[in-house]
């Protein structure tokens, strides 16, 4: 019996040490425009966790459980910056329409299964401009990444969300090098695909939530996510 479980703790440690391999040729070889990306996987302060079934609540409660112990873990103090990571390698996406449904069908499983309040230095209202999804008490900025984007910054190897803190960002303000990051991203994406990402916004401007999915998505176009406080 050890020795089977061994076996299967090692054949998950193989796995996820290819997913690793696979995203940081992604982010590293392919001269990928987010620079915060680039150091985070050139330093290894990332937690990559591999999970089946995007979008499902079963799903939710493994994700849920694993950010858990991240944010447990985090050192808020500090001015190295770490992200989370959830890749679904044997999920099939076939266009954007298709991850965006799943993406928010796993946000909102995530939050039904939160058992703490939303953070409170952000809106829990997804039609605000300072919005941005909670989790475990802490503000999280979305990114999700699927093969078949339209944003070349975005494709992904396999279908992933990507959990960055909300206070890095603010850490980033106060640093007084936020501007100076974003810019150069920004100058680096319009360089690999000719134009950035039109519906990027500071935070504050317009509802992050239009971000996340990473599909240039209409102008009416309404949030699917349903607060359980409303």
């Amino acid at each position: 019996m050890e020795q089977e479980v061994l076996k299967t703790e090692q054949a998950r440690q193989i796995r996820t040490e290819n997913l690793i391999l696979k995203f940081k040729k992604f982010i590293l070889e392919q001269n990928h425009p987010c620079l915060m990306a680039q150091t985070i996987f050139s330093s290894d302060d990332f937690r990559l966790k591999s999970y089946n079934g995007l979008g499902s609540r079963k799903t939710a409660k493994r994700i849920y459980k694993d950010l858990e112990e991240y944010i447990s873990s985090y050192d808020f103090t500090t001015n190295t910056f770490e992200t989370f990571i959830a890749v679904f390698p044997s999920d099939n996406i076939h266009c954007e329409g298709q991850f965006e449904s799943m993406l928010w069908d796993q946000l909102q499983h995530l939050h039904e299964v939160d058992t703490l309040d939303w953070d409170e230095t952000v809106s829990d209202d997804p039609n605000n401009e300072n919005f941005s999804f909670s989790i475990g008490g802490k503000a999280f900025y979305i990114v999700g990444m699927h093969p078949h984007s339209s944003r070349y910054a975005r494709r992904a190897p396999f279908p992933t969300i990507v959990f960055n803190l909300h206070s890095q960002f603010e850490k980033l303000r106060e640093m007084n090098t936020y501007k100076r990051v974003r810019n150069r991203i920004r100058s680096r994406d319009k360089k690999l695909q000719g134009f950035i990402n039109p519906v990027l916004k500071d935070f504050g401007e317009e509802s992050e939530a239009r971000q996340y999915s990473g599909r240039k998505v209409e102008a009416n176009w309404k949030c699917p996510f349903i607060n359980k406080a409303s």
